[in-house]
């Protein structure tokens, strides 16, 4: 573990063993004037010298027996070896405690650095992959996990996250965090095709470059991600095993929303996932669907709306409420719920439509209430 102050790693310290001069006269150009100063002493074999220790006193001054032993050599060499086995010893040890810090840092799993070249949105955009241990090399579950406002691909990344997917073992999808910019809120705007870029870009290269199971996918999301997931998978029923919203940054009216989360009026009423709940059929329907929040989460308001539109529409999401915020506290406490959710709808999936995605943008320009043109 590196020391930022220091420049060490943990506690290792360094020895050099140095190797003895041939005896004889000192030829030094001191030597001339041994008179006024003396040659500097030499060290002779089997002398330890710390790097920190710039002079170390003859053997002599340290032990007279040293030079004069019949068997110096052979027992000196006997103690370079096993110093030399020590070392060795001490590194192999250290090095293997570091990569099983490594390894408990993400419990197994391997993070994998993605970049997906956007024509959507006309620039280059960054994904984190999170591939757990122990999952089928082909057929597996992905999960698409979108940040919330001001965070990026790598907020998640985090303990609580790493341990909760370790848990599920074999069951575990893979876990994609991409890159959504600061204020998008995942929906097609004057910014960007947003939601079209997750659909029709980001998905299939997933789908394509980690052997993922083209009818075994979930989205979710915290906050503005929790939004953006609801408001994505309006635009592609039946595309979807699972919805989970997290926090989700929901309102009710135009009126009432952050600044720079929807372009205007008109923006948000093409937008509106608690209108889009109510419509007959159900953009949402035959998908497990999840929302949570803190009991002091300011969304709470909106999301309820959005609950009540969905029973109204005679679906029946999961709804788990408790003590909170809108913070990364609580969102961290509840890890283990959130992916044990989406891994128990992935394996049990049985979509039959088509979910390999659009080649091109989606039309999103009707108003929610309404079935997009296509």
């Amino acid at each position: 573990m590196r020391d930022s102050s220091t420049g060490k790693v943990g506690s290792r310290t360094y020895y050099f063993l140095l190797w003895p001069r041939r005896a004889g006269p000192c030829t030094s150009p001191c030597a001339a004037g041994a008179g006024r100063r003396r040659c500097p002493p030499t060290r002779p074999l089997g002398t330890v010298a710390a790097v920190s220790d710039p002079e170390t006193p003859p053997a002599e001054e340290l032990d007279p027996t040293i030079a004069r032993s019949p068997h110096s050599v052979r027992s000196i060499g006997f103690r370079v070896l096993a110093a030399l086995l020590v070392i060795g010893a001490a590194v192999v040890i250290q090095q293997t405690w570091l990569s099983d810090e490594a390894a408990r840092e993400t419990f197994g799993a391997k993070i994998k650095k993605l970049e997906v070249d956007s024509t959507l949105l006309d620039r280059t955009l960054p994904v984190r992959v999170v591939v757990p241990r122990r999952i089928p090399d082909k057929g597996r579950g992905l999960l698409v996990f979108l940040h919330g406002r001001g965070e990026d691909e790598r907020s998640y990344l985090v303990d609580p996250m790493f341990e909760a997917l370790a848990d599920l073992r074999d069951r575990a999808p893979v876990v994609a965090f991409p890159y959504g910019g600061q204020t998008s809120y995942w929906h097609n705007r004057e910014s960007g095709q947003w939601a079209a870029y997750v659909l029709s870009e980001l998905i299939p290269k997933l789908i394509r470059r980690f052997d993922i199971a083209p009818r075994k996918i979930a989205i979710g999301g915290i906050s503005m991600g929790g939004f953006g997931a609801y408001d994505i998978a309006r635009l592609s029923p039946h595309r979807f095993c699972a919805i989970g919203g997290h926090s989700p940054a929901i309102w009710e009216s135009a009126s009432e929303t952050a600044e720079g989360a929807f372009d205007d009026a008109a923006d948000f009423d093409r937008n509106d996932i608690i209108e889009a709940a109510k419509l007959t059929p159900n953009p949402y329907r035959g998908t497990r669907l999840w929302i949570d929040a803190g009991a002091d989460d300011p969304f709470v308001g909106g999301d309820q709306a959005f609950e009540d539109a969905l029973r109204a529409g005679g679906l029946d999401p999961i709804v788990r409420n408790g003590p909170g915020g809108h913070d990364s506290e609580y969102w961290n406490g509840n890890w283990r719920e959130y992916l044990g959710f989406y891994a128990r709808a992935l394996n049990h999936c049985r979509l039959a439509t088509r979910t390999t995605g659009a080649r091109k943008p989606i039309d999103s320009r009707a108003p929610a209430g309404k079935e997009p043109s296509r």
